[in-house]
């Protein structure tokens, strides 16, 4: 009977993380990019209208479709009381102390009765790599490929090439981005195995920070 962690598994789309690219199950391939945020509210008129022109010039000079995925979450606040109870531990002045206290006391008062949400913007940029025809799979067979070495040796070529691919349609969108005023950067394996544990796991959030 198979696990639940496996049944689960068979449900998610990925095949691995490799160099800071997504590789799907289907042979697809998506690069990820994390983005900053602008106070569009504090802009004059004139720099609104400059910053929509920009980002719509973006998208029209887009030859391929991107995705753009909003995250949404309750701040987790508790890593900063940690850190101030670990502070107001080593005063040595009592005042100090009181004075961290009623502040520990005032922060967990304030975000028990507001909601107050952290948001993170990305950019999800697809490659989809041509299929090999059945013709052209025994055509690379006779020319050589049929051992394993042989095929691992093509199939690393091959992804070389698809990275490539994908990594000049990031640069598109990131000068793209850029020019509107916003700030990119590119996340590396760890921040999207990362990214990709919190969104399948939200209760991992809630567990208790252990505090020495």
């Amino acid at each position: 009977m198979p696990s639940k962690t496996s049944a689960t598994q068979e449900f998610i789309p990925i095949k691995e993380v490799r160099d800071g690219i997504v590789l799907l199950k289907n042979g697809d391939m998506r690069s990820i990019l994390l983005c900053s945020s602008l106070n569009f509210a504090l802009k004059s008129e004139d720099e609104k209208q400059a910053i929509l022109f920009q980002f719509q010039d973006f998208l029209n000079s887009l030859d391929f479709s991107i995705e753009i995925v909003v995250q949404s979450r309750k701040l987790d606040i508790r890593p900063y009381i940690a850190l101030l109870e670990e502070r107001g531990q080593a005063q040595t002045n009592n005042l100090m102390k009181i004075q961290v206290r009623e502040y520990i006391e005032f922060i967990k008062s304030f975000t028990e009765n507001t909601n107050i949400m952290t948001k993170n913007f990305f950019i999800v940029v697809p490659y989809s790599p041509a299929i090999l025809t059945t013709s052209q799979s025994s055509m690379a067979s006779r020319f050589g490929f049929g051992t394993k070495k042989e095929q691992a040796a093509a199939t690393e070529a091959s992804f070389d090439e698809n990275r490539s691919q994908l990594e000049e349609r990031l640069s598109v969108v990131e000068q793209g981005l850029i020019r509107t005023g916003i700030r990119v950067a590119h996340l590396g394996t760890e921040e999207i195995i990362e990214l990709f544990y919190k969104a399948f796991n939200p209760g991992e959030t809630e567990k208790p920070i252990k505090i020495n």
